[in-house]
């Protein structure tokens, strides 16, 4: 199964390794038709501590790092 890749913008780098990605995508709404926008936010795995707030980055699924990080950041 390939892994899922999104992209997103760092809104925390407080943690060490871990950086908070939120991920915005634009859905359909089922009865109104109007597109709107959803959000979520997402724990990456950040080994070298270099991605800072505000950086446009993407993140790919990937082994369970800790309880909440599952993700990993690949590129910016």
């Amino acid at each position: 199964m390939p892994r899922r890749v999104f992209s997103g913008k760092v809104v925390s780098d407080a943690c060490d390794k871990s950086v908070l990605v939120i991920v915005v995508r634009r859905v359909m709404h089922p009865i109104y038709k109007k597109f709107i926008n959803r959000s979520k936010k997402f724990m990456a795995h950040d080994e070298l501590n270099s991605f800072k707030v505000g950086d446009l980055v993407k993140i790919r699924e990937s082994r369970p790092f800790s309880k909440r990080k599952t993700w990993e950041v690949i590129k910016i």
